[in-house]
């Protein structure tokens, strides 16, 4: 009886302690990480991701081999004008999920190795304030795509803009 209340202790102890670390340190996901191929020259790219933090964190950098540089940008309307600007973090607020897509914030690649293909992929590192960093597949699509697997859109999904989604 004795030993069955220690290993029931035990086990429980364990249980919580899993609990915590998740609570803690929790686990940053990572989902649809995907970029446009680019035309033949090109030497930018920007990648779009889905981001969900389990605990108030930032996105504060971004690397890959495929590009000198990888910025984290955002784009904006201001009187018919697109402006894009280069930012030094993006806020990821507990539980919500921050998608990074086109018409909104966004990562650039600047300098490409090489152009981008449709159906390739190639690694992403995401850094974050908390988080620490975490690698991702960025997957390919063809030019033109807004999104992994979606169909071709005839515009650009601008922030503060609801757009119809189609599933």
């Amino acid at each position: 009886m004795r030993s069955t209340l220690l290993a029931l202790g035990v086990s429980l102890i364990i249980s919580f302690s899993s609990v915590a670390a998740v609570a803690q340190g929790g686990d940053v996901e990572i989902k649809n990480a995907w970029a446009r191929a680019t035309p033949g020259g090109a030497q930018t790219a920007a990648v779009y991701v889905t981001i969900t933090s389990p605990a108030d964190d930032r996105l504060t950098g971004v690397s890959t081999p495929v590009a000198k540089e990888a910025q984290l940008h955002s784009m904006s309307m201001d009187g018919g004008v697109m402006k894009m600007r280069q930012v030094d973090s993006v806020d990821l607020p507990a539980g919500q999920a921050v998608a990074l897509k086109p018409g909104g914030y966004h990562i650039m690649l600047v300098g490409l190795a090489k152009p981008l293909e449709a159906g390739q992929s190639f690694p992403l590192t995401l850094d974050f304030a908390k988080a620490g960093a975490r690698q991702v597949t960025v997957t390919v699509e063809k030019v033109g795509a807004m999104g992994p697997g979606a169909q071709t859109g005839g515009g650009m999904n601008m922030p503060g803009m609801d757009m119809p989604t189609h599933h």
